[in-house]
């Protein structure tokens, strides 16, 4: 019996071990990052193509989007905010703008069936 109860307590302690083992892992050093508002208004539905926070530069994309769209994101310093926009087959008129930091950057629009419009800014490498 207190061989039991000794390899209970050892199975136990081994498990508690793995449970409240607190050791911190290493993280990812964090990017710098600066606040980049997209929007689009119009006459929707439209496909929304745009850059969010990813660092490896990857699109995030919004099918069928109703409008009017806005999209407040963190884009890693060093990368090109960019958001563009294509009408469906039925056409009509949207208009995308580019904010970085609360200050307009760009606007442009699109028209007509199949209609594109894409609106790009710069952010610098370094958050000076």
């Amino acid at each position: 019996m207190a061989i039991a109860a000794v390899l209970l307590l050892a199975c136990g302690g081994l498990v508690g071990y793995g449970v409240l083992d607190t050791e911190e892992k290493p993280k990812a050093p964090t990017v710098p990052t600066a606040a980049v508002t997209y929007e689009v208004t119009g006459e929707g539905p439209v496909e929304i193509s745009y850059l969010g926070r990813d660092e490896d530069g990857k699109v995030t994309v919004v099918r069928d989007a109703e409008l009017p769209w806005k999209q407040t994101v963190q884009v890693p310093l060093g990368k090109a905010p960019t958001v563009a926009i294509v009408l469906g087959e039925k056409g009509g008129q949207a208009a995308c703008t580019l904010a970085i930091r609360g200050k307009h950057v760009q606007r442009a629009t699109a028209m007509s069936e199949f209609g594109r419009a894409t609106c790009a800014g710069e952010l610098p490498a370094t958050d000076n």
